[in-house]
Order: structure tokens, then sequence, then C-alpha cells
């Protein structure tokens, strides 16, 4: 019996390979947990064109996302905090920065994506580190600045 691997099993093989098993094996174990579907010419189709679908996606994902890197590395991120005698009161952590992109960019970058070694708490320029996804890094300007 041949089947369509749908998800990696340790034994056989990688997802969408097409593998000769037994019957049993195949029916009773690979087919029945969801692992495997049998290797019939519509369901190959139908493999390949979710693939091909699937990578159209993901490059249409990293073109976007390059284009928000490139948008963010070009324009600092304005975070204004009311002015201390030393620095700002309180700091600039992870939320701040994200609500910032949110308002004066219109994209989404999540908080646990936006690395900080420290929170920011004193005004200026600082580099900040975001992941967008799919390994593209950014480095934002973020610039803290004091108000009354």
């Amino acid at each position: 019996m041949k089947v369509l691997l749908i998800k990696e099993v340790k034994t056989l093989g990688k997802a969408g390979e097409i593998k000769e098993v037994k019957d049993g094996y195949g029916q009773n174990f690979l087919i029945n947990k969801g692992l495997a579907k049998l290797a019939t010419p519509e369901v190959i189709s139908n493999w390949q064109e979710e693939q091909a679908l699937m990578a159209l996606r993901e490059k249409e994902e990293i073109a976007k996302l390059t284009n928000e890197k490139n948008v963010l590395e070009s324009k600092h991120i304005i975070i204004k905090k009311h002015s201390a005698p030393i620095g700002i009161q309180g700091s600039v952590g992870n939320n701040d920065i994200s609500s910032a992109i949110n308002e004066q960019f219109g994209f989404i970058v999540d908080k646990k994506n936006i690395h900080l070694d420290k929170p920011i708490k004193s005004t200026g320029i600082h580099d900040v580190d975001a992941k967008l996804g799919h390994g593209i890094h950014a480095t934002l300007k973020v610039e803290v600045i004091g108000i009354e």
C-alpha cells in the first residue's frame, strides 16, 4: 500500500513523501492516527496544490515583513514620558514600544518579540532589536522624549 505522509513519522520519513508500507501498518496506524493518507492521484495533486499555495503565502508574508522592516528602520519611534530630575518617570518597556509602533505605523509587533537588555530609563535615542518573523530582525531607533 502506498501512503502520502502528512506529518513526519520518525522511523518512516518526512511530510510530503510517498512510502510503500504494509497494509495493516498503513491502514490501522498511519491513516487512522492522521499521519498519512492513501496515495491516490487525487490526494497527491491536492497535496501539491496546498504546498504551492503555502509557499506563495510564505513568500508574500516575507515580502510584507521585509517592507515593514525597511519602514521601521528608516524612521524613529517616538515615545513621550514625563520628565524626572534625572531621566524619565518610570521606564519604557516592550509593551510601550509595541503600542507605539502600532499607533505610529499601523504594524503589529508582539511585545514578546521586542528585545530589551534592560528597560529604558533615560531620554534620547536607543537601539532596540525586534523579531518580525521568518528570521527577519529589525533594529529600531526608539526616541524617548521627556515632557512636563
